[in-house]
Formats: C-alpha cells, sequence, structure tokens
C-alpha cells in the first residue's frame, strides 16, 4: 500500500459501494478515513517498512524535561554487527537492531533536557540542549529558538513530532527548571509557528508533570 496526500481511492471505493448513501461519503466520514491513513503512514514509518511511504526525515523535537534516551538511541548508527545479529542484542534477539536499521537516517531528535536530571548516562541525541538548574524562560526559550531554527534548516524534515513536555515548570517537584506558564505557552506556540510557516506537518503529544498544577 502506497499513499499519499490526496489520494482518495478508499473513499471512493466505499461510496461506490455503499447502498446506504446512494454513492455519496459524508465529510465526517472522509475526515476520519484521512485520519486513519495518517495513523496507518506513522506506523509503517516507525515500522521501517519499504515501499509504504517516501516520507524519510521526521524530527522529534522532544521538550520534556528529562532526555528522550529511548528516541535518541533510534537515531544513532546502528550498533556494529556479528555473523548479521548486532552484538549488544543477541540476548534479546535482533527487534532493536532492525529497528535502529530501518530508522537510522530517517528519525532525528533534538532534545532539550535538564542536564542534571535523569537519565544517567544519557544518550547522544541528533542535537542535544542540556539545560542548567533553574533554566528560566528567557534562557529556554533562546537555547530552543536557536535550537530549531538549525535542527529545521539541516535535516529538512517532512514531518516532526512534538513532545510539549510540562515537567519543565517551576512548581514540578522532579523538574528543576524554572519555566512560568506564559514560558510553556510561548515555547509551544513557537515550535508549532515555525513549522506551520515552513510548511511541515506537526503533531503535539502532552508529556510529563509531576505537579498538582500539571
Amino acid at each position: 500500500m502506497t499513499w499519499k496526500e490526496g489520494d482518495d481511492g478508499d473513499v471512493a471505493d466505499v461510496a461506490a459501494n455503499d447502498d446506504n448513501n446512494n454513492g455519496e461519503v459524508d465529510d465526517e466520514d472522509c475526515r476520519r478515513r484521512r485520519r486513519r491513513r495518517r495513523r496507518l503512514l506513522l506506523r509503517e514509518f516507525y515500522r521501517g517498512d519499504e515501499g509504504v511511504t517516501s516520507m524519510d526525515r521526521v524530527l522529534v523535537v522532544d521538550c520534556d524535561v528529562h532526555q528522550g534516551d529511548g528516541t535518541s538511541t533510534f537515531s544513532q548508527q546502528p550498533p556494529a554487527t556479528e555473523g548479521g545479529i548486532a552484538t549488544r542484542d543477541r540476548d534479546n534477539g535482533d527487534r532493536d537492531r532492525i529497528l535502529r536499521n530501518n530508522l537510522h537516517g530517517k528519525l532525528f531528535t533534538l532534545d532539550l533536557h535538564a542536564a542534571n536530571n535523569y537519565p544517567h548516562p544519557k544518550e547522544t541525541s541528533t542535537y542535544d540542549i542540556p539545560l542548567p538548574d533553574e533554566c528560566d524562560d528567557t534562557t529556554y526559550l533562546t537555547a530552543l529558538k536557536t535550537s530549531l531554527s538549525k535542527a529545521l534548516t539541516e535535516v529538512q524534515p517532512q514531518l516532526v513530532l512534538y513532545n510539549a513536555g510540562v515537567d519543565v515548570f517551576h512548581a514540578d517537584k522532579l523538574g528543576r527548571l524554572d519555566l512560568s506558564w506564559e514560558g510553556m505557552e510561548r515555547r509551544d506556540e513557537h515550535v508549532i509557528r515555525t513549522c506551520v510557516e515552513n510548511g511541515i506537518p506537526v503533531a503535539c503529544v502532552v508529556g510529563g508533570g509531576y505537579d498538582d498544577d500539571a
């Protein structure tokens, strides 16, 4: 199955075979099917299936206070192999090796995180931005703007996956940073606006949060 934006073949097929709507599909049905296609597109990208999508450059912008070490590992060079099986993965099979081989050169990570927070030691992201304890709005936003501009210019992503971590909030018990609500709003607005202005699709999730106000 190869899918591209604007391909509405299955919507037309459903319309033609639906006796209850006289060959027509309502707007909500079309929207639902397009959303399903986008979910399949992401799933197949992460599985690394060949021939499914032309998307080959995705940037993860991770603003959770903790480094996204799991995502970082998939943006690294795959581990050395012996006899076709990654040395570090022998005991656990080669699933991780396969995933890393499939995603290497396709998945890139920009990770802003508290330098002194978990995990220790940290993995190596494509772009790591370690921030000092009690980092405030101004320092954080300056680092974000500079690093995001660099990442978008160099990676030229076809999709951005944005993790809007709320554990950077100053009252977060486990965060170590010092952002205000206004600072987090400006952060989110900058990431989304920058992507939209550059014509890059962006999918957002909320992460972290270890305070009553999170």
